[in-house]
């Protein structure tokens, strides 16, 4: 996997933590499930390039 993948699925998810802290604080329970929801996306991401670094080693 290449440094800029990790580096984007890293900003994600810090992006998803942001946004469920926000809707949290907030009482935006939306903003929060869509934080949560994108963090979830980074996370299969990387889990996915993970797998792939494991073939090509």
């Amino acid at each position: 996997m290449g440094l800029d993948d990790k580096i984007k699925n890293q900003a994600e998810e810090l992006g998803g933590k942001a946004k469920e802290g926000v809707g949290h604080h907030t009482g935006d329970r939306d903003l929060e499930a869509e934080g949560h929801g994108d963090q979830t996306k980074a996370d299969l991401k990387q889990a996915g390039e993970d797998v792939k670094d494991a073939f090509k080693h």
